[in-house]
């Protein structure tokens, strides 16, 4: 109805140019809003308020020509200007019915629109180390990024999901090397496990299954093992250092192919969980996007080398500095160490110009809001690489605390202490985690009550919305009991019966829908389509215990039972871009 709308006062606005009756002037996007006071009709439209200083005009001058060029159509009952010059639309109950219609005929594609024209969009989202597994904390990541992602594809948007895989560097040398301490211990060996080790029980799992593997075949003495490596932080030293100590031996001990052997160990166990406990999730991705493929292409060479020759790096103490404040950023950044190893920042520069070279028309990134001092500098090398860097959007998420109940629950990823996203789905199920991560916005700090979350009742949102569903399918349970059944074309027949308030804000409700899937996808705000379901569900259970669906009257028996068909297909629309089930029974 909105798009109606814009399309009837555009064409009036330029049937009013084109005869003189207004100015020659461009004319701007049309904003029309629903009303928040049913008083002032259904929709309001600020178009006036809009013109009136290019057109030199007063705003109700403006709105009084509009609204007397307005032709009649059969969708619009009243036409009013109030205030400074806002113009009032009601709308006829006949529009407002055939909300039911359009929802029954176009069933599971209700609400989608061909808005995104088929850009390509790639979403990067979750792209944790693979140094242990997702954790109730990378699980908000997950919910938003594949939320976005759906609703960007809902609105026509050609979209390509995508985990960027760190299997390289030093968290990953770390990890090879905590799970060959771990193997050694289970070999006899005996010594003090490093502090800044990974320490996770998944860590001695990943050890076991080394030693199915390959035996004793990469046993040394731990007196090797430990022979010059530094003191560790307990022991008044650096625990950095001794961990860089400790990698090092490895590495030399083991030989290449033997480290290799180690470290694919340790990255392929951990991201087979990771795909496992995502796909669980309802989190998909087109494409799992290896680091180390950068650096074995030659990719992040050449974008090192490609920086080099615009000029933007510079050599220091043996190590190479990307001028990022020339950009903005509150410091210059190193690329290569001083030891000729490239940092994070080279291979993320790297990955977003193999980004932009595949062709995406907007590139997102989904980073926790730690990272927010990261954008600057990413943004910075693209420019500097004569890239447009406003095809990159960065969606910051805050982090997630989880309660049980008034207890607040203690997470330290290092030392192995955190609940995993796989225990949060068995603990409270998929449907529970999905839907309470987006019911905040993204740059909300958010609590996640365990207790909440897992109970049976009004006050738990998901249940809420779920219960609607199910209940609608209930009536028509007791349908067919009765030996009845629902006619679809009689019921469409019958909608001017439907004239309570509650069929009323149903109605309003359903016509929301479509206006909340665009909202949502083009400003990647998924919490507001939570919401809107809560609210359609509220307006149901009320219209539930207010009125009898089936009743003596068979006209407007199936009239209501047409609503709440619609009802119960927009509901299921809603879940499923969240990525949740509608249950026909609860």
């Amino acid at each position: 109805m909105k798009q109606q709308l814009t399309t009837l006062i555009n064409q009036v606005l330029s049937d009013l140019i084109s005869q003189g009756k207004l100015p020659q002037i461009t004319l701007p996007e049309i904003q029309i809003e629903r009303t928040k006071d049913k008083a002032h009709g259904d929709f309001a439209c600020n178009i006036a308020m809009m013109l009136a200083r290019t057109a030199k005009m007063n705003p109700r001058q403006i709105a009084t020509t509009l609204v007397d060029a307005l032709p009649e159509v059969e969708f619009i009952t009243k036409v009013e200007i109030a205030g400074p010059g806002f113009i009032n639309f009601t709308l006829t109950s006949y529009s407002a019915q055939q909300i039911v219609k359009d929802v029954l005929n176009q069933a599971e594609n209700f609400g989608k629109s061909q808005l995104g024209l088929g850009k390509k969009v790639q979403v990067e989202f979750v792209s944790a180390n693979p140094t242990g597994p997702l954790h109730v904390g990378h699980g908000r990541g997950a919910a938003y990024g594949s939320v976005v992602s759906s609703l960007l594809a809902e609105v026509g948007f050609d979209v390509h999901r995508e985990y960027y895989v760190n299997d390289a560097g030093r968290q990953m040398d770390i990890l090879a090397t905590s799970v060959w301490l771990r193997y050694l211990s289970l070999l006899g060996e005996s010594f003090t496990f490093p502090s800044n080790g990974y320490k996770g029980d998944y860590v001695a799992d990943i050890a076991q299954t080394l030693k199915n593997n390959v035996g004793d075949s990469l046993l040394h003495s731990s007196n090797v093992v430990f022979k010059a490596v530094s003191a560790d932080e307990p022991q008044g030293g650096d625990k950095e250092k001794h961990i860089n100590d400790l990698i090092i031996n490895a590495k030399s001990l083991l030989g290449e192919e033997a480290y290799r052997q180690l470290f694919d160990c340790g990255l392929n166990s951990i991201i087979s969980g990771i795909k496992t406990d995502l796909a669980d999730f309802g989190t998909d991705y087109d494409e799992w996007f290896s680091e180390r493929s950068l650096m074995e292409s030659g990719s992040v060479d050449t974008a090192i080398e490609q920086l080099k020759q615009a000029d933007v790096l510079y050599e220091k103490e043996g190590a190479w500095w990307f001028k990022s404040t020339d950009y903005g950023d509150e410091k210059d950044r190193v690329v290569v160490r001083d030891n000729g190893q490239t940092t994070y920042f080279a291979s993320d520069i790297a990955y977003h110009l193999n980004k932009f070279d595949r062709g995406f028309d907007t590139v997102i990134d989904v980073w926790g809001s730690d990272h927010h001092g990261y954008i600057p500098r990413v943004k910075a090398s693209l420019t500097a690489m004569n890239q447009d860097e406003s095809r990159l959007k960065v969606l910051l998420v805050q982090f997630a605390v989880l309660y049980r109940g008034a207890e607040k629950i203690a997470m330290s990823t290092r030392s192995g202490q955190f609940v995993t996203l796989k225990e949060l789905q068995q603990e409270i199920g998929k449907d529970a985690a999905r839907f309470f991560y987006v019911l905040r916005g993204a740059d909300q700090h958010m609590d996640f009550d365990l207790e909440l979350a897992k109970s049976q009742s009004n006050d738990n949102p998901v249940y809420y919305v779920q219960y609607a569903h199910a209940r609608v399918c209930s009536v028509f349970r007791q349908l067919t009991e009765r030996g009845l059944s629902w006619d679809q074309t009689v019921g469409e027949a019958q909608l001017s019966r439907l004239t309570t308030r509650h069929e009323a804000d149903l109605l309003t409700s359903l016509a929301r829908y479509p206006e909340i899937i665009t909202s949502a996808a083009v400003n990647y705000t998924p919490h507001i389509l939570a919401h809107y379901l809560m609210d359609l569900a509220r307006d149901f259970h009320t219209y539930y215990n207010a009125q009898h669906f089936i009743v003596d009257d068979i006209e407007l028996s199936q009239a209501r039972l047409t609503l709440i068909t619609a009802v119960k297909q927009v509901i299921k629309n809603g879940l499923t871009v969240l990525g949740v089930s509608a249950p026909e029974s609860m």
